[in-house]
């Protein structure tokens, strides 16, 4: 193997002339022209900025010329990018020569400038699907055909061109003709709208009369400046357009659209707006953001836009944001999703990673691609059970969203209310009694109503979830040695439980209370990874979505759930028993 030291070699050697610079110019172009499209390191870095630096000493033409040079070799994305942002001479003849892959057109396109688009609209050796991206983009050639289509013995004398534009060609002979390449300004314009129309008249689109009435045009179609008003062609203007979908460059100009609307929108710079320039500095997801956008009616209006960032692979660079715009609500625009989607969108996007984290962390630690050292096996233990801490946390916030939002309801069913709090303190009990606490019944001196005064219409599992955060999120506050009072009620139609707060919770007002973002660590059983005031706003919730509620009352939190005045089958009437074997200081 041989080591390629031909771009070093071409870096150490001087400037020197203007002749040498052209020279150097052309190899750095030859070698980073037909280096791998993955080609990175300094020594690339520097060929470009010396490639720059020699573009400052040699005209434009001159770099053109090299760029159209049959023998360069042109295959590198990143150099056809360089040299389509240069003066439209060299980016015309850059994308002339350029040789790319379909792949490397289709990721290469969106990022150019407009005007190189254009250029590039010129190449009909494109694929099909560039050509189609480029139409997408706006980039189409609507030219009129250049002198040289012009047949000599039909050309019009230069002498008195204004009179013959719209009358017929005048025969000549080849004494009376001027030479096409002699023929400048106003006349070689004559000569390029005549041969414009005879192209029209041998196609068989003939032109219509001077005074007859403009014929109806597809609504796509681009108008002369100097042809009817646009408010004469209103029935040929298209509907208003309700979204469409977009991608944006790093800076936020969005260079994709969908393809009606493509050529109103490229190169809109959403960072126009502050708020839109803030979010995407920081390449944070843009929700609900207004933006007045101007132009052609169809356009022109307030929008909500809502975009997410993307990244590139590998590497994970932010390449931009993809996203859809919506007619604002002045324009009679669909109502903004629901909290609870737009909560369970972010989750998703949340959860993927999440998820992949969890699942390597898994491998490693099973050793399932093979021998894994002690203390890698335990780092993924740690990161697998934290993983799986952040995954029940999404799932607090999706539950809330969805039973605040009415999105959800709880699942049919009946289970024992008491038998619940009953299991739950037995849970809590290796816990609380290292810290010489618990949860005591105290006698509520209510009569049992029927066989089974303590029947919930809630499913089990709702129940057991409801009890363990509430005592949870208490006995993580409660000090060392506090016993913590329990009440249960049957009275009627309802079942009331009543809970006595710990020190640290009962002097906090009830903003404070349901509003607490710290979570007691004292203690290892937690009722989730948001804090305390959001563990008693999901359970607030979760009583509201059973037909009850959980309110505050001076030092005590009361939970009313609706009750069965009749026993289901396989429930005891013994629900005190249960719960007194339960409590005590000791549980």
């Amino acid at each position: 193997m041989r080591h390629d030291d031909r771009l070093a070699t071409v870096l150490r050697l001087p400037i020197g002339t203007s002749a040498f610079a052209r020279i150097q110019w052309r190899q750095l172009v030859d070698l980073l022209g037909t280096a791998p499209a993955d080609s990175r390191g300094d020594l690339c870095d520097a060929a470009h900025l010396r490639l720059a630096g020699l573009a400052e000493h040699l005209p434009v033409a001159t770099r053109a010329a090299i760029l159209a040079d049959p023998g360069l070799r042109l295959r590198s994305p990143r150099l056809v990018a360089v040299l389509a942002a240069a003066e439209p001479p060299v980016a015309r003849a850059a994308l002339a020569s350029a040789q790319l892959t379909e792949d490397q057109w289709r990721d290469l396109v969106p990022a150019l400038p407009a005007t190189a688009r254009v250029h590039l609209a010129g190449r009909r050796d494109l694929p099909p699907s560039i050509r189609a991206i480029l139409a997408r983009l706006g980039a189409t050639r609507l030219a009129l055909p250049g002198v040289d289509a012009v047949p000599e013995a039909e050309v019009i004398p230069a002498a008195d061109p204004v009179s013959n534009i719209d009358a017929t060609p005048l025969a000549t002979t080849p004494e009376e003709t001027t030479p096409s390449s002699e023929i400048t300004g106003i006349g070689a314009i004559v000569q390029r709208i005549e041969a414009f129309r005879r192209a029209r008249e041998e196609t068989g689109v003939p032109l219509p009369p001077a005074t007859s009435t403009p014929p109806a045009l597809p609504p796509d179609s681009p108008h002369l400046p100097l042809g009817p008003p646009l408010e004469e062609q209103a029935g040929n203007m298209p509907a208003p357009v309700t979204s469409f979908d977009f991608a944006t460059d790093t800076k936020g100009r969005i260079v994709w659209a969908d393809d009606r609307i493509a050529p109103m929108v490229a190169g809109t710079n959403l960072a126009t707006a502050a708020a839109l320039a803030r979010t995407i500095a920081q390449h944070q997801p843009i929700r609900a953001e207004m933006l007045v956008l101007g132009g052609a009616a169809a356009l022109a209006g307030t929008w909500r836009i809502d975009a997410i960032a993307s990244f590139t692979r590998p590497g994970g660079g932010f390449a931009g944001y993809i996203g859809r715009g919506r007619r604002g609500a002045d324009a009679g625009a669909p109502p903004a999703p629901p909290t609870s989607d737009r909560l369970r969108q972010m989750l998703h996007e949340l959860r993927t990673p999440v998820n992949a984290i969890q699942g390597f962390a898994e491998i490693i630690q099973q050793q399932i691609f093979g021998p894994t050292p002690h203390e890698y096996r335990a780092l993924a233990a740690a990161i697998a059970a934290d993983a799986a801490h952040m995954l029940a946390g999404f799932e607090e916030l999706e539950r809330y969203a969805r039973l605040d939002t009415g999105a959800m309801s709880l699942a049919e069913g009946h289970s024992d209310l008491a038998a619940c709090l009953a299991a739950t303190i037995a849970q809590l009990a290796p816990h609380t009694s290292q810290r010489g606490g618990g949860f005591v019944l105290e006698d509520a001196g209510v009569p049992e109503v029927g066989g089974a005064p303590f029947l919930v219409p809630v499913a089990p599992t709702d129940t057991e979830r409801l009890c363990w955060r509430l005592l949870a999120t208490l006995a993580t506050h409660a000090m060392p040695g506090e016993v913590l009072p329990l009440r249960i009620f049957a009275a009627g139609a309802t079942v009331e439980v009543a809970l006595r707060l710990p020190e640290a919770l009962a002097g906090l007002d009830d903003e404070a209370l349901f509003h607490a973002a710290t979570t007691s660590t004292r203690v290892t059983p937690v009722a989730g990874m948001f804090g305390t005031g959001f563990a008693l706003r999901l359970a607030a919730t979760e009583a509201h979505a059973a037909g009850g509620a959980l309110l505050r009352q001076a030092e005590w939190l009361t939970l009313t759930l609706p009750g069965l005045t009749t026993a289901a089958p396989g429930h005891s009437a013994d629900h005190h028993g249960a719960i007194d074997k339960a409590s005590g200081p000791a549980a």
